[in-house]
């Protein structure tokens, strides 16, 4: 299972001037350090919930259906399924019909149900499921959630000097963990 991401979200879920405002920062000359640290903050916390913050396009491959019949989408909430693709002996694809398919969009993770599965013929990645997920606009997106990426921008531009950009995410600020806890994947 592989989950790939198709179409990026075209904007984040916490605005420049909202993070220079938590920071309490007027000058414009580190506007482009400040729009990274929202994106890797953003990236984060997707990363660690499932949670896709803004509308963004994704394809989930697969060898072959699962044995209970329920994929997993690792992503919520999902706005659309897109296309289901299953791939013949020769590598060619064939579109199932949406119609078949039975979606629980805002579980976590969202779960999908095909009711006709035909057997995919490629062994490797013979199934590809192309959906959108994310809350529709930053209006939508939990006020814990955007606080969390706040908290953690802020974090990483206190420490800026101290790791380098590639290295980031170097630490989690205190409280970070309190305010995504309703958020993250549970496992048995």
């Amino acid at each position: 299972m592989t989950l790939i991401e198709t179409d990026p979200p075209l904007a984040e879920p916490v605005t420049l001037a909202e993070l220079k405002a938590h920071l309490r920062i007027d000058a414009a000359d580190e506007d482009e350090l400040l729009e990274g640290l929202i994106r890797v903050a953003r990236a984060h916390l997707e990363a660690v919930t499932g949670v896709a913050l803004m509308s963004q396009g994704f394809r989930l491959a697969l060898d072959d259906w699962p044995r209970g019949g329920v994929i997993q989408l690792m992503r919520t909430p999902v706005q659309t399924i897109d296309a289901i693709l299953v791939y013949d002996a020769q590598g060619e694809p064939q579109n199932l019909a949406l119609s078949a398919m039975l979606l629980d969009a805002t579980a976590r993770p969202a779960r999908l149900v095909i009711r006709e599965r035909p057997r995919p013929g490629q062994p490797i990645n013979g199934i590809e499921i192309e959906f959108t997920a994310g809350f529709g606009s930053a209006l939508e997106v939990p006020p814990e959630l955007k606080r969390a990426i706040l908290v953690h921008a802020a974090h990483l531009y206190e420490f800026r000097g101290a790791v380098t950009p590639d290295m980031q995410p170097a630490a989690i600020p205190a409280g970070y963990e309190r305010l995504i806890a309703p958020w993250l994947r549970r496992a048995l």
